[in-house]
């Protein structure tokens, strides 16, 4: 790393350290003191009336904990998503209480809801209220989205829509370790059920009868206004026909009623059925009229509900729609206005971002749905009284820790092409994946997009069980999304890999990596998972499809995630994409490894008809292809031009000018490793990439823009042989594509007599 930047990035972990040490709920491992509230599934067949009280209970003091929480909030003239935090509330209560942390698990889609999440956490004693209520969207543990805490979910909320394929992953996960007895909850809301990559998410569920349960939280609001004004849909026909069963309720806030689809729910998932239990609300029938006067009467605030609607000129026999999910549930004012809004009513209003700026938190606090009954009372008191149950939550394996390795029989056992062959580096990470399936089958895990044939993953996939591997055809974005939600299903060791085109994952499955931004370890540190995105079909050589199946920007989109990667991976040939998926199967972690899909030499030692790389070497960094006596200029390359450079090396030694060529075979190069490299050339090195680099309007890319970095500090001279503009190109082959580019042994030879002129 160049000095200057190397004094940042020091600066930067300081300020990192110190924020760290300043969270109370970050670190390697945490053990809570929880309220020993567990309702086995299998076993209770419904809920008792003192369970029932035990879980109001809990509700209304989860609900005066998030109010405090955002009135506090007010002081600093902020807001936040109160409304949907509040009406989450009850639902994520029994999930909680069924739910154990290994074989079942949960997730939230609608992350905005996270006071709701924290404050539940709080009220079970996994967190201190009191630090919830100061500390909420003021610091890193307590943040404004659902993220990793003790008691909490992994699977830190983000987009909306994207847990959808996330808990699915999950889900399949445990379902290959625990069978029948796996399961996931996922709570998710009216606005991402409609997203791309959560539509496909319940496909997916249905495809390979994940063990999931998504509770939809149907208030009638979405971001910035009703269902009716931004998306008038009913989900219960879209989400059946992708296959995902619907178990109706009248109300998520109705713990009998709601752990009855529980109990549902859990039957059909053990049957290989998911689903979704969805809230229809009341409205009148024959049996009932459901108006203001009912609604009043039926939460205890009649009052309030006769004082809103005089204000608004509306009569207390107007007939209404109950939402089953009730937005700002239990804030009576707020919960009114978010009524008359989903019924058209004068006085709507949406609580989105709920607040309580301007608000009376005594008043608010004093509401009847606010205060615990004696019954309710004593039964939370009784259940405090008794023994709580200790709970040890773990941080995620550190990058880098042991993970599946290949023994030396079974790496004795593989067939690579010999010196001489023209092969795809296919070939090589093929025969890496088959052994690995064959000697780790239950620890193995791929999805494909119906192109393993091309990505050849098929031949590690004839050695999997069922359980272990998913056909997801062309939902690219959605699989990605599965393959980091399926990492989270356990912290043993194990290799999930997402295989694709190159070009697919920079157009479409994308979302896969950005995930990695916002999943947080208990340590505090956002990080890639333990998950491997294999591209296929990089750079230029990609056949003779033209523009449709290249991606040039494929080392660029691996520096983007870098801070989240363990490593990147480039191979040269067959043989190196071996070790490359030796290496990253050995070691948990995130990474990105790049496949060539062409033939291409296999490369051989200098001055030998041996290859460069044997199966059973150490991996490394980088290796040394071609050097020679007094040489003072290199070239370094990475990923299927690499021959070339040998070639153009060979060249210019015949003509008197000794140039030594090095291979990087992944990024990030090791701190002063690739510092101490190019000071060895004082004259020059040259770097050569099959992708974009830059055309002179913006700053260098790809491995130029990290050598040049490397390199200024030392005052070496860099010239550079990649892409610079890729709008016009041939459809043929990769010689004659590389050729129209500008990438040729002679003009790297020329790039390298060019150095220091």
């Amino acid at each position: 790393m160049p000095a200057r930047l190397e004094l940042a990035y020091q600066s930067q972990q300081k300020r990192n350290a110190a924020l760290l040490n300043s969270c109370r709920y970050l670190s390697g491992d945490q053990t809570s003191a929880a309220l020993p509230f567990h309702v086995d599934l299998s076993a209770t067949s419904s809920l008792s009336s003192r369970q029932i009280l035990q879980l109001e209970a809990m509700s209304i003091e989860t609900a005066r904990t998030a109010i405090q929480s955002v009135a506090s909030l007010s002081k600093l003239n902020e807001v936040d998503h109160m409304g949907g935090g509040l009406d989450l509330i009850t639902a994520l209560l029994l999930t909680l209480s069924v739910v154990d942390g290994a074989k079942k698990e949960y997730t939230i889609e609608h992350a905005h809801t996270s006071i709701g999440y924290f404050s539940s956490l709080a009220t079970l004693g996994f967190l201190k209220a009191d630090y919830v209520v100061e500390a909420f969207r003021r610091g890193l543990d307590i943040p404004g989205h659902v993220s990793w805490l003790p008691g909490g979910t992994q699977l830190n909320g983000g987009r909306l829509g994207v847990m959808v394929p996330a808990a699915v992953g999950q889900s399949l996960g445990k379902k290959a370790r625990y069978g029948d007895e796996a399961l996931v909850i996922c709570h998710c809301g009216d606005a991402g059920w409609i997203s791309g990559q959560a539509l496909n998410g319940f496909n997916a569920a249905d495809l390979h009868g994940a063990p999931v349960i998504f509770v939809m939280h149907r208030n009638g609001i979405q971001l910035s206004g009703s269902n009716k004004a931004i998306m008038n849909k009913d989900p219960r026909g879209i989400v059946e026909a992708m296959g995902v069963s619907i178990i109706e309720l009248r109300s998520l806030h109705d713990f009998k009623e709601l752990y009855a689809a529980y109990q549902t729910a859990w039957g059909l998932v053990r049957s290989g059925k998911p689903c979704m239990i969805y809230p229809t609300g009341l409205h009148s029938d024959a049996t009932q009229i459901v108006d203001l006067q009912f609604y009043g009467e039926k939460y205890g605030i009649l009052e309030q509900v006769r004082e809103k609607a005089e204000k608004n000129g509306v009569t207390l026999d107007t007939r209404i729609w109950i939402p089953g999910a009730l937005m700002s549930y239990r804030d009576v004012e707020s919960m009114l206005d978010c009524l008359f809004l989903v019924n058209e009513l004068p006085g709507g209003k949406g609580h989105h971002d709920g607040h309580m700026k301007g608000r009376d938190l005594d008043q608010v606090l004093g509401s009847p749905m606010l205060s615990m009954s004696n019954e309710q009372r004593e039964a939370l008191e009784e259940l405090r009284a008794q023994k709580p149950l200790e709970v040890v939550t773990r941080a995620r394996p550190a990058p880098g820790t042991a993970n599946l390795m290949l023994s030396a029989q079974a790496i004795a056992g593989v067939k690579l092409p010999e010196p001489g062959a023209m092969a795809s580096p296919r070939n090589g990470s093929e025969a890496a994946y088959a052994a690995l399936a064959k000697e780790h089958p239950e620890e193995l895990f791929v999805i494909g997009c119906d192109l393993d044939p091309s990505t050849k993953l098929g031949k590690a996939r004839s050695f999997l069980p069922p359980s272990n591997q998913f056909e997801m055809s062309i939902e690219e974005q959605a699989s990605a999304i599965m393959a980091n939600g399926l990492a989270m299903s356990s912290c043993d060791p194990q290799l999930v890999v997402f295989s694709t085109f190159s070009a697919f994952f920079a157009g479409i499955a994308r979302e896969g990596f950005e995930m990695w931004r916002y999943q947080r370890n208990l340590n505090g540190v956002n990080e890639g998972l333990n998950v491997t995105m294999h591209l296929s079909h990089v750079g230029a050589c990609t056949g003779r499809d033209h523009f449709s199946g290249w991606d040039l920007d494929w080392i660029n989109l691996a520096l983007t995630y870098l801070p989240y990667l363990r490593r990147f991976y480039a191979p040269a040939d067959a043989r190196s994409a071996f070790l490359a998926v030796r290496d990253l199967a050995a070691h948990y972690g995130a990474h990105i490894i790049g496949i060539p899909r062409d033939n291409l030499p296999v490369l051989t030692r200098q001055d030998s008809d041996a290859p460069l790389w044997a199966a059973d070497d150490v991996w490394s960094h980088i290796t040394a292809y071609r050097t020679y006596p007094d040489a003072k200029k290199a070239i370094l390359t990475i990923g299927a031009p690499s021959y070339l450079a040998a070639e153009a090396a060979e060249m210019l030694q015949r003509a008197g000018t000794p140039v030594d060529v090095h291979i990087i075979n992944a990024l990030p190069i090791p701190s002063g490793e690739l510092a101490a490299l190019i000071q060895r050339y004082p004259e020059g090195v040259v770097t050569l990439e099959d992708g974009n680099i830059s055309n002179g309007t913006a700053c260098l890319r790809g491995l130029a823009g990290v050598v040049s970095e490397a390199a200024a500090d030392f005052g070496i001279p860099v010239d550079y042989i990649g892409i610079c503009d890729p709008r016009v190109a041939p459809a043929d082959g990769y010689p004659e594509l590389w050729a129209h580019f500008g990438i040729t042994k002679e003009a790297l030879a020329d790039a390298v007599k060019r150095l220091g002129a």
